[in-house]
């Protein structure tokens, strides 16, 4: 490995000839259905298709003019597959199945003595004519018995960056190790998650914060119900099923959430929450890296260090901003939609219940693997809970870091119009210098202003009309080119929202200097990795 010298020898030498080679840009002025059974079983209002990979365009660095692919294999292998698709997602190519078993060494007879678990993430209930329909989802997995020296290696070879485990506090060196053995598990394919138990919940989560926003005890709904079908090769199941009213209220006569406590009979693990959802109502989409915990997932040493082992921490006030929201607006639900995979669910889930208003959770499941797949998880989850809920108008919360959000939530906005009612955004690169990844805000145009907003710190959010529409909060500059922003040296279009916010009308750089910086950007950031 190079020492730190002639690492920032070779890199300074790669900028300077980078730098030579690349022209300036141009100055600008001012620049700154389920088969019936007993009970009846009735169709889900959404598909559930579980094995289906779902397609993209290309993202950002494929669709330039010049080949970097090319220049990103020429620097060799070790690359992060992100930096080639211009995406910082760490979360990729965790093992499962039969890679777990043998790099654990574990036979079928070890597996087979090992109890059954299960991931029984939140779910969501609409309703309908039929009643009410739960959206059970989760993994049904075995957990090996792994010691604690297996664990530190493996943290130490996959998970921790540059630093060893052992120098870590030992309650960071815990977490790590836990989140390890969340990691490596062995998922249980084809096979039934056994009987689903359900009972009235009272209205408070283990937090002692509002369920949901307003949620009440539910007034019934005690019943044992299964799950129709096996789970997919990955051990995950997702699907729709009615259950019983029992004195439930309908849909369509409250204005609150309602909550079932849902227990998987046969596994060790395997407790829930589901939020009964009101027809009509306003529901919160948030993401929660970057958002609502500090993750920095734009610097791989400091997003893997948050991640595995540091504790969880909240961004600024983002908890108030949230618990005033679960009590002044009206008929709220709170859905966390995350693209982490499921393996390390459950470390986000005590995280936000600990921190956040009660709600229910998506994650990634194991069928979005790579990152393909992974740029498109966010858009079918999202359609799912639209077409769910026709009625109900959204709110959506991000950063300007994920990609695939900068769009799929203009996207939304488009294709469900009237069910969008906040579009909220953080923009990371206006406050974390770590944060070198460009974003394409070119979904917005064309969408009313006052309908989104892109934020710089948590007290930006306060004092919206909200429930009104009024999402934007004039005080805040905006400075959206419609076109990629972000970009090194300035490459950025700097035409705003209202044509002179920034005091320049210029229409902004030309395409071949934006793909010029982006060039640069991603071979940079190769080097960079190349040299680590």
């Amino acid at each position: 490995m190079p020492s730190v010298a002639l690492r920032s020898l070779l890199l300074a030498a790669c900028l300077c000839v980078l730098a030579a080679a690349t022209p300036a840009p141009k100055p600008q002025p001012n620049a700154n259905p389920v088969a019936p059974r007993d009970p009846l079983i009735t169709p889900s209002t959404v598909e559930y298709h579980p094995s289906r990979t779902w397609k993209r365009p290309r993202d950002i660095l494929s669709d330039l003019d010049g080949d970097v692919s090319s220049i990103l294999g020429g620097l060799g292998s070790d690359i992060p597959s992100y930096v080639a698709s211009g995406i910082p997602n760490f979360f990729q190519g965790f093992p499962t199945g039969d890679a777990v078993k043998s790099s654990l060494g574990l036979n079928d007879a070890d597996l087979a003595a090992l109890p059954t678990q299960v991931l029984n993430i939140d779910p969501y209930a609409n309703f309908t004519s039929q009643g009410w329909n739960v959206r059970f989802h989760g993994n049904v997995y075995k957990q090996p018995n792994t010691s604690n020296a297996t664990l530190e290696k493996l943290a130490n070879d996959l998970f921790i960056y540059g630093t060893q485990l052992s120098s870590l506090p030992e309650s960071q060196q815990a977490q790590a190790r836990n989140l390890t053995a969340e990691i490596f598990v062995v998922q249980q394919g084809n096979v039934n998650v056994s009987t689903i138990h359900l009972e009235p919940s009272d209205s408070q989560g283990s937090s002692g914060q509002p369920g949901g926003g307003g949620a009440e005890t539910a007034t019934g709904g005690t019943q044992d119900i299964q799950l129709p079908y096996n789970t997919t090769a990955e051990g995950d199941f997702d699907v729709f099923v009615p259950i019983a009213s029992n004195g439930l209220t309908n849909g369509n006569e409250t204005q609150s959430v309602q909550r079932l406590n849902t227990y998987v009979g046969g596994a060790t693990l395997g407790n829930g929450t589901a939020y009964l959802v009101p027809n009509e109502g306003l529901t919160v989409i948030s993401d929660i890296d970057d958002i609502l915990r500090i993750t920095k997932i734009y610097e791989p040493e400091q997003g893997l260090l948050n991640s595995f082992a540091r504790p969880f921490t909240p961004w600024e006030n983002m908890p108030s901003i949230y618990q005033n929201w679960s009590t002044s607006l009206p008929n709220m639900h709170f859905h966390y939609l995350t693209t982490t995979p499921e393996q390390v669910t459950r470390n986000y889930m005590q995280f936000i219940y600990a921190t956040y208003p009660g709600g229910s959770f998506d994650t990634r499941p194991l069928n979005f693997s790579n990152i393909a797949a992974t740029l498109s998880i966010r858009k079918f989850l999202l359609t799912k809970i639209f077409e769910t809920f026709p009625q109900r108008k959204f709110i959506l919360v991000a950063d300007t870091s994920n990609s695939d959000v900068m769009k799929d939530y203009p996207a939304m906005a488009t294709e469900f119009p009237g069910q969008v009612q906040c579009i909220f955004l953080r923009n990371t690169t206006g406050t974390d210098p770590g944060d070198k990844f460009p974003y394409d805000t070119s979904g917005f145009k064309g969408l009313n202003q006052k309908s989104y907003m892109f934020f710089l710190n948590a007290d930006d959010l306060t004092n919206l009309d909200i429930a009104n529409g009024q999402c934007y909060n004039q005080s805040i500059p905006q400075n959206v080119t419609f076109s990629y922003q972000g970009l090194p040296d300035g490459l950025s279009d700097t035409t705003s929202i209202n044509g002179s916010a920034n005091g320049s009308s210029s229409a902004g750089v030309p395409m071949a200097s934006v793909q010029t910086g982006l060039t640069f950007f991603a071979f940079v950031s190769a080097v960079f990795w190349q040299l680590l």
